[in-house]
C-alpha cells in the first residue's frame, strides 16, 4: 500500500502533501485571498475590452450626430453640430476623450433628448434590476424544486416531462412567450395587466413619493398602501414569470444532473446499503451539494436575464433600459446605446465577481 501511495504521489511525499492546505503552506495552489485578488483585476481588462468594442462599433456608422440627425437639419448646421461635440477629430482622439470622460463618470449627452446618459442610467436602471430580479426569483422558485423532483423520478415519465419543459422555457423566445401570457391573462381572462409598472394612479403617487428609489416595491412599501402594493405586484407578474421561465430551463436541467451525480457518491451508496429512505437521501445527502453549481453559473444567467429583459421590457412597456434601449436605436443615437450596452457590461463583469466569491466561500475547491 505505501508502494502504491509514493508512485500515485510522483514522489515520496506523505500523502495529504498533495492537499490544498498543504499546498498553501508551500506557497503552490494559492489560497482565497490570491483567488479573489486574480477575479477582482480581471473585471479591468474585460469591462475596458467591452467598452473599446462597443466604441468601435459605434463609430462604425459614421458620427453620432449625422446618423441620428440626418436629414432633418441642413448641412452647415450638421457641420456645426458635428465639430462643438468633436466627432470631426481623429478617431483614436476621440477614443481618448471617451475614455477619459467614463474615468470620471461622464458617459456623455444624448442626442434625441439632450439629455446625460447618467440621468437616463440612474431613472431607468433601477425598473431593469427590478424586473432581473422578480425574474431570478421565479427561476428559483420554479427551476430548483422541479430539479429535484426530476431526479427522484429520474428516468420515469415525470422525468421526462419535466426535462421537456426545461427544454421549452429555455428555447422559446421570451417575446414570444410574453405575448402569449398576455393574450391569456390579460386579454382573455383580464386576471392581470397587459403591460407597465404600475397603473397610472399608482405611478404618479410612487414617482412623486420623496426620496423615491425607483424601485416601484421598495417605494411603494414605504408608501404603505395596500393598494398600491398590490397593484405594483399585479403588473410584475407577467414579465417575471416570461423572463424567469427562461433560466428556470437552465436551473432545472442543472439541479437534475447534479443530484443525480450526488446520489451515486460513495458515502450516499452507504447511507442506502443501511436502509436510509430515498427521499431522506434526496433531502439530507444529494440535494444541499447540488445547490453549489448554481451559484456559480448565477453570474451568466444574470447577463442572460439582462439581454432577455430588453424584449421583455419591450413586449410588456416595462420603461427600464431595455425598453429605453429600444427607443434609442430606433432614434439612432448611438451616445444613449453606447452608455446603456456600457453600463449593462460593467453590471455582468461585477455580479461575476460577486458571484465567484460566494462560489469560493461555498466550495473551497473553487480557490483551487
Amino acid at each position: 500500500m505505501a508502494t502504491t501511495t509514493t508512485e500515485l504521489t510522483g514522489s515520496g511525499a506523505a500523502p495529504d502533501a498533495a492537499t490544498p492546505a498543504s499546498a498553501k503552506r508551500r506557497g503552490g495552489g494559492g489560497g482565497l485571498g490570491s483567488y479573489l485578488l486574480i477575479r477582482f483585476l480581471l473585471i479591468f481588462p474585460t469591462v475596458f475590452i467591452l467598452v473599446t468594442t462597443v466604441f468601435v462599433l459605434m463609430r462604425s456608422t459614421g458620427d453620432p450626430i449625422t446618423a441620428a440627425l440626418g436629414g432633418r437639419l441642413t448641412g452647415e448646421q450638421l457641420a456645426e453640430r458635428v465639430h462643438a461635440a468633436g466627432y470631426d477629430r481623429p478617431i483614436l482622439v476621440q477614443y481618448w476623450e471617451y475614455l477619459t470622460a467614463l474615468l470620471h463618470g461622464d458617459f456623455g449627452t444624448t442626442i434625441s433628448d439632450n439629455r446625460p446618459v447618467t440621468e437616463v442610467l440612474t431613472t431607468f436602471g433601477a425598473a431593469t434590476l427590478e424586473l432581473a430580479f422578480y425574474a431570478l426569483l421565479v427561476a428559483f422558485v420554479v427551476g430548483i424544486p422541479l430539479g429535484r423532483l426530476a431526479a427522484y423520478w429520474r428516468d420515469k415519465w415525470p422525468d421526462a416531462a419535466l426535462r421537456v419543459f426545461a427544454i421549452l422555457c429555455y428555447a422559446t423566445p421570451v417575446f414570444f412567450f410574453g405575448l402569449l401570457l398576455k393574450l391569456v391573462f390579460s386579454v382573455q381572462l383580464g386576471w392581470l395587466p397587459v403591460a407597465g409598472r404600475a397603473s397610472t394612479g399608482a405611478e404618479i403617487q410612487l414617482q412623486t413619493l420623496n426620496g423615491s428609489t425607483g424601485i416601484y416595491l421598495i417605494d411603494a412599501i414605504r408608501l404603505g398602501d395596500g393598494a398600491v402594493i398590490s397593484d405594483v405586484l399585479q403588473h410584475a407578474i407577467l414579465p417575471a414569470v416570461a423572463l424567469g421561465l427562461l433560466t428556470a430551463g437552465v436551473f432545472l436541467r442543472l439541479v437534475r444532473t447534479n443530484v443525480i451525480g450526488t446520489l451515486g457518491m460513495g458515502y450516499v451508496e452507504a447511507a442506502r446499503s443501511r436502509g436510509v429512505p430515498e427521499r431522506r437521501l434526496l433531502r439530507k445527502h444529494a440535494y444541499r451539494p447540488a445547490l453549489i453549481p448554481i451559484v456559480t453559473v448565477i453570474g451568466r444567467q444574470i447577463a442572460l436575464l439582462l439581454g432577455g429583459a430588453v424584449l421583455t421590457e419591450t413586449t410588456f412597456e416595462w420603461k427600464g433600459l431595455g425598453f429605453q434601449l429600444t427607443q434609442y436605436l430606433q432614434a439612432r443615437d448611438f451616445v444613449a446605446v453606447q452608455g446603456i450596452v456600457v453600463l449593462l457590461a460593467v453590471i455582468v463583469a461585477v455580479t461575476n465577481f460577486i458571484v465567484d466569491v460566494i462560489a469560493a466561500l461555498i466550495d473551497p475547491r473553487v480557490r483551487y
